[in-house]
């Protein structure tokens, strides 16, 4: 696995999968200028874009972090066994993600805790786990946390059948039942550097993490941004942003923040190298993927 540090803090990059998106670039980025593909398409192949498909590259992984003695993981990918006939990326897989954690010597029971940025299907997979015919929290000693916002806008999607009913009642609603949910009003503070701070755009209550040490700085922004090349289209927001100007007001504002101090993105769906430093360009911005590969440690 990959490893980055800042600071005393080590992250790590817990693998589900890494493939072509379900759909076209322009109907997942509704409103693209094709021309912005072909601009970039030189460091955009393949890593980022299968031109003979015509699909953009992401990735669906989590963040293991640890922290002053903390085991925290950032988002749960799509998890195994879940029913989401709506994606065949997230429907009914069957992937090592458990023995990916068990390899950089992390089993479920020592997550201390688990925060899910939003709400949607590829980021609350895992969760949950399924034993004996029931879902069950897959790590019994943590706590999840949400946004208030996030869960209340979810919540009364379970009692109307569809595929967010179905996501919450498999991935969310066991988490609750069982206890293990501290639901989060607005910005906290998890520990010492440790911050969430409200996010939303992509989705009502969508968080970020922020880490912040001595001379290093690091941003998880979750679905804020999507893919690499929306650094240099900002105002490109993905098909299931659900209030576009706020989410674009909102991916600017973090973009400008790293550009400014200097804090490395760690993103949810970039393809390798995953993490990367923002640079002005312009009026836009564009990644800097050496500063990423420079905070890679040895886990």
């Amino acid at each position: 696995m990959t490893a980055w540090r800042i600071g005393e803090t080590e992250i790590l990059r817990i693998p589900e999968q890494l493939g072509p998106n379900a759909m076209a670039p322009d109907a997942f980025f509704p409103g693209l200028d094709r021309a912005l593909l072909e601009t970039h398409r030189a460091w955009l192949e393949p890593t980022y874009y299968d031109r003979a498909a015509d699909r953009l590259i992401s990735s669906i992984h989590s963040w293991l972090i640890r922290h002053n003695g903390r085991t925290i993981l950032l988002d749960g990918c799509a998890g195994n066994h879940k029913n989401r006939p709506f994606n065949p990326r997230f429907h009914m897989l069957n992937t090592p993600f458990l023995e990916r954690l068990a390899a950089v010597g992390t089993t479920p029971e020592a997550v201390d805790m688990v925060l899910c940025t939003h709400l949607h299907a590829d980021h609350v997979g895992w969760n949950t786990r399924l034993l004996d015919g029931r879902w069950v929290p897959t790590f019994p000693n943590a706590r999840y946390l949400f946004s208030r916002t996030e869960h209340d806008h979810w919540r009364p999607t379970a009692e109307t059948p569809g595929p967010r009913a179905e996501v919450y009642a498999d991935s969310v609603l066991p988490v609750v039942e069982a206890g293990l949910v501290e639901l989060l009003d607005g910005a906290a503070q998890l520990d010492t550097g440790l911050f969430v701070d409200p996010a939303p755009g992509h989705t009502p209550g969508h968080v970020v993490l922020r880490l912040e040490a001595p001379r290093q700085s690091a941003l998880f922004c979750g679905d804020v941004v999507h893919h690499p090349l929306q650094l240099y289209a900002p105002e490109m927001n993905s098909a299931f942003c659900e209030c576009g100007p706020e989410a674009r007001t909102t991916r600017r504002r973090v973009l400008e923040h790293c550009a400014e101090a200097g804090t490395l993105l760690f993103p949810t769906h970039f393809g390798p190298p995953h993490v990367a430093g923002v640079k002005r360009e312009g009026a836009a911005f564009a990644p800097d993927f050496a500063a990423g590969t420079a905070a890679r440690s040895t886990p």
